[in-house]
């Protein structure tokens, strides 16, 4: 499915000057609901008949928080790719990334990830715009990688919590990881994978008109275009996904995973990725649990496994990835990271 332009479902009527004033106008819009996401769920949630200190008063602030803060997110990114990608096709993407450009790509995502404050849905968003503007598939996955694995949240309080020494060896290891698995990712030659309607969207054209003919009203039509391809497909997902990470989220079973991180056997490193996977939270709401799995004597490689499973490789991410790619290429994605992260597991158990 391409993304072709000037269809009768979208307004069309409207003057030039009515875009470049509604354009700002819903930026501004956007913004302001965006800010008010935290109070909001709060409110909402004290609508319900629970304690807000609840499991699932968790799960409900949660779910309320995260839904509208992915969507809102997904809507302003794609829209900015959307436009963006009107100057810049696909086919003059990868030539300006190709060859040694393109290997600076991965460090360069990895490195925006790093500035990003992004948990692993909201990164998704970014990574489906970086994707339908044809970047290529490795890069993307060193941005996604990053984003939520060592975010500056996440990692400003991990340093709070064990010190800057641990904390820059976990950045390190954070952005190597990130960095080494979209080389290796992007060396299999994996677009082929990719979800039919994506591959559709990255080989057709931006629009009905050349791209020099284009006038930047056309390129914000082109935008909003993207808007209705992408969101209209994964908003669904969107709910489903961030579902179950709520109630994930509001039952933590932090004994369990303590008595599974707290011994010295070499499977613990493994079993405690295992555990992390189906879990989902942001790097802010995992460091708590960090610290009471680290104040009761669970190994520090184990525990930061954990860790990083949980924030780079969470189920509800997974289901909202399944939109954009398949089965066999989210596996290999999980089994690249995966062995990222549980040599950073066995290294730190060896080395303190």
């Amino acid at each position: 499915m391409t993304t072709e332009t000037h269809d009768t479902s979208t307004p069309r009527g409207l003057p030039d000057w009515a875009w470049y004033a509604c354009v700002p106008l819903a930026a501004i819009i956007w913004w302001a609901l965006y800010n008010q996401l935290i109070p909001f769920s709060e409110w909402a949630t004290s609508l319900f008949p629970v304690a807000r200190n609840s499991h699932t008063g968790e799960a409900i602030v949660f779910f309320i928080y995260d839904v509208p803060k992915v969507l809102l997110l997904l809507t302003g990114i794609v829209f900015v790719t959307g436009v963006l990608r009107s100057w810049f096709s696909p086919e003059k993407t990868r030539a300006i990334l190709a060859g040694k450009r393109e290997i600076l790509g991965y460090p360069l995502a990895a490195l925006l990830g790093v500035f990003t404050p992004f948990c692993s849905c909201s990164s998704v968003p970014l990574f489906i715009g970086f994707v339908s503007a044809g970047i290529p598939l490795g890069v993307t996955f060193s941005f996604l990688i990053a984003g939520p694995l060592v975010g500056p949240v996440g990692l400003g309080l991990l340093y709070g919590l064990v010190g800057w020494q641990i904390a820059t060896i976990y950045l390190v290891f954070g952005f190597t990881i990130a960095t080494v698995a979209g080389f290796v990712l992007g060396r299999m030659g994996l677009e082929r994978y990719l979800q039919d309607w994506v591959r559709e969207l990255n080989a057709g054209p931006v629009g009905d008109l050349p791209e020099e003919q284009l006038t930047l009203v056309d390129r914000l039509k082109i935008g909003i275009d993207q808007v209705r391809e992408i969101v209209g497909k994964v908003w669904i997902w969107v709910l489903v996904g961030i579902g179950i990470g709520a109630a994930i989220h509001g039952y933590v079973p932090e004994a369990m995973m303590l008595r599974i991180m707290g011994g010295e056997a070499w499977w613990s490193v493994p079993a405690a990725v295992v555990v992390g996977v189906p879990m989902y939270t942001n790097a802010a709401g995992v460091i708590p649990i960090v610290e009471a799995l680290l104040g009761k004597g669970a190994a520090l490689g184990t525990t930061l496994a954990f860790m990083m499973s949980v924030i780079a490789l969470s189920l509800p991410e997974m289901i909202i990835l399944k939109q954009v790619l398949t089965y066999r290429l989210i596996a290999i994605f999980i089994a690249v990271v995966s062995a990222g992260i549980l040599a950073t597991g066995f290294f730190f158990n060896i080395i303190l």
